[in-house]
This record gives C-alpha cells, sequence and structure tokens, in this order.
C-alpha cells in the first residue's frame, strides 16, 4: 500500500521512521511519501519537506510566520492528491495536521493519527473535530484513552514508543565516548536546552548561570540535530561547557543529573533514569496567551502522567539562577534524587510496556489492506 506520513518536529521523526520500519514488516510492499527528517529518510520513500523547514515555536512566532504556514499547507494538500495514498498518517504536530485531516476526510482519504494532539491540555472543543475528521486515533499516554471515552470517541492505546527507542539503543563505551567529547572525568550534569532557536535561546541562558556554582560537575549540552553548533556558540560564548551534537541519548547514559527543557526530553530523561529539574520559559506574549487557554496543573509529561510533582518545575519567571542553583542541588544528593528514581520506575510500569510502533502498524495495516 502507498502510505502519506506528516511529522513536524525531531521527536516526530524519530516516532515516524520506527512506524515505516515496523509498517515495512507488516506491509513488505509498503511504499512512503512523507514529511520529516533524517531518520525517515533512512527508512526509504520520498521526503517531501523537511521538518527543519517549518520549525516554529509559541504564538506568537506562529502568527508572525502565518503566511508561510499557510502556504505549506496548501501546497501539502495538492501533493497528496497527487499521490493517492492508500493511508495518510499524521504523528503528533496538531496546529497542522488537523487542518489536512479536515481536508482529507472532505476527499474521502483514510486518516490515521498517531500520537494525539494535547487536547486534554486545551481547548477540548477539538475533540468533535477529531472525532469527525480522523478515522483512528491512537493515543501513546495512558489518561488519552480515558478522555476521549468521556468524549464518546473510542481510541487505541499503544504505550509510550520513547519505551522502545530508549530501550533499543546501541550500548556506548563511556571511556571512548568522553575522550572524544573532551569530557574528562567529572560527572555530566546535562543540559536539554529544546530544540527550536526560539527556545534555546531563552533556555540555555539560564542553564548556563549556575555553571560557576557547580565546579566539580562536567556541563554538557545535548545539541538539536535541527542547529548548527554555531548557533550555540553565540549563546555560549566564553562559558566552560561541553558540546555534543545528536548524542542526546548517549549523553543521557551517562549523565548524573539534567535540566531539561519542558516537552519530550522531560520523559526521555526519566526513562534514562536521570534526575532533573524541568525548565520552561516562552515569550511574554505566548505565556499570557497559554495562561488563559491551558487548564493543567503540570508542564512536564512526568508530572502528568504521574498526576502529582515527581520534577520539579521551573515555570516563566521561576527560571531564574537562585531557584535552578536550589532545585539542581537538591537532585543531586540526598532524599529528593532517591524519590525521583523510585517514581521514574513506577512512571515506566504506567506507560504500557514495549511495541507501541508495531501495535500501531499492525492496527493501521489491518485496518486498510485488501480483504483476499
Amino acid at each position: 500500500m502507498k502510505y502519506y506520513i506528516i511529522v513536524g518536529e525531531a521527536s516526530g521523526d524519530l516516532h515516524g521512521s520506527n512506524l515505516m520500519k515496523a509498517l515495512k514488516v507488516e506491509d513488505p510492499n509498503a511504499e512512503f511519501r512523507f514529511w520529516g527528517g533524517d531518520l525517515m529518510q533512512a527508512q526509504g520513500g520520498e521526503l517531501v519537506k523537511h521538518y527543519k523547514e517549518r520549525s516554529f515555536m509559541g504564538f506568537a512566532e506562529v502568527v508572525l510566520n502565518l503566511r508561510k504556514i499557510l502556504g505549506f499547507i496548501k501546497f501539502c494538500k495538492q501533493d497528496i492528491e497527487a499521490y493517492q495514498p492508500d493511508v495518510l498518517i499524521l504523528i503528533d504536530n496538531s496546529g497542522f495536521n488537523l487542518r489536512i485531516a479536515k481536508w482529507a476526510k472532505e476527499n474521502r482519504i483514510k486518516t490515521h493519527y498517531y500520537i494525539s494532539p494535547q487536547v486534554w491540555a486545551s481547548r477540548a472543543s477539538r475533540v468533535e473535530k477529531i472525532k469527525r475528521d480522523v478515522d483512528a486515533m491512537y493515543v501513546i499516554l495512558p489518561f488519552e484513552k480515558d478522555f476521549y471515552k468521556t468524549h464518546g470517541y473510542d481510541v487505541h492505546f499503544v504505550g509510550h514508543p520513547l519505551i522502545d527507542a530508549v530501550g533499543n539503543r546501541k550500548k556506548i563505551e563511556e571511556v571512548t565516548f568522553r575522550k572524544e567529547h573532551q569530557l574528562g572525568d567529572k560527572p555530566i550534569i546535562a543540559l536539554l536546552p529544546g530544540s527550536r532557536k526560539q527556545e534555546i535561546k531563552k533556555m540555555l541562558s539560564v542553564m548556563l548561570s549556575v555553571i560557576d556554582d557547580f565546579k566539580a560537575y562536567q556541563f554538557v549540552i545535548a545539541g538539536a540535530p535541527s542547529q548548527d553548533f554555531s548557533f550555540y556558540q553565540s549563546i555560549i560564548k566564553k562559558q566552560p561547557v561541553a558540546f555534543v551534537n545528536n548524542k542526546t541519548y548517549d549523553l543521557l547514559t551517562l549523565s548524573y543529573a539534567a535540566l531539561v527543557t519542558s516537552g519530550t526530553a522531560t520523559l526521555e530523561t526519566a526513562l534514562f533514569k536521570v534526575p532533573q529539574v524541568v525548565c520552561y520559559k516562552a515569550s511574554n506574549i505566548s505565556y499570557q496567551i497559554a495562561k488563559r487557554i491551558i487548564t493543567l496543573k503540570f508542564i512536564s509529561l512526568i508530572n502528568l502522567i504521574m498526576d502529582r510533582e515527581v520534577v520539579t518545575e521551573l515555570i516563566q519567571g521561576d527560571l531564574n539562577t537562585k531557584r535552578l542553583k536550589k532545585e539542581l542541588s537538591a537532585i543531586l544528593d540526598g532524599d529528593k534524587r532517591e524519590q525521583q528514581f523510585l517514581n521514574y520506575y513506577e512512571l515506566e510500569q504506567k506507560l504500557g510496556g514495549k511495541g507501541a510502533s508495531s501495535k500501531t502498524a499492525k492496527l493501521i495495516y489491518n485496518a486498510n489492506a485488501p480483504k483476499s
């Protein structure tokens, strides 16, 4: 069958590539055309647009780039129509993908949505549009199935794909890794400032501000594949910090603690059993808008899944040098560090075990395969 897949960022590229790999097991004749990244491209098929071309963060940034985004949507519709896929697979990326889903429904194209938009966080009214436009939804967080059920929509809980991504990683040799990246022998504190320019600028400068207070540790920035080192260099300047590009999992394997920008990376860090402080700072306009429409108690996936504070969240004004120094100190030694480890093991159990990509691929293929 012919599959058309749309993702919008690095995490979507990871999950999309694993789904493609699983689909090829179910359907040896699978053909792919997609909006994705390098990982999906390595699975074969035809890349239409790289996610780097449309990486916008926050309400203000989206508004400023609205004309460009609308142009992408128009082109995407034309490209799908020309390709005539048997199945359209949308992965996360709700602002873009829900618009495509509406158009696809009107044009009788079968639509499968993997990794639900966070409608439980804000604008629950979008559930009605999802019910109308999406043929099947595959959710990866345990509370999402119940959420959709309250709205009369039956979805598939397939478990979280990060469990496989983390569990299947190749083992690394610590001495070799440290030597390759000139890291020395000090315990590592990983800095994960995000993947988009806007968030990296806001988060990394604050993260770097605590380095002088922790001289017994080696701070290492996890560089995103979507950004060049020169961009980070303009923020780092002469700070005593190391840089590792596009090897976040390897870095987390060796890390003693981490400062992490809110998002998928918080969950990845937890699955690697690395104690962390969650950081988040947006533009004032984006933050004020978000405050008025988001109704959650927490912003990190860890705390949301556990329904309690497992990791400290430093948001907007609370993300400052003084608070960050205090919270980082708390997870380097003592009770708070030990408690995070215990909570991480409980978190992993709640996430539903291995095989999310395989389960999703089976469901998609079986729903669309020609009947013999």
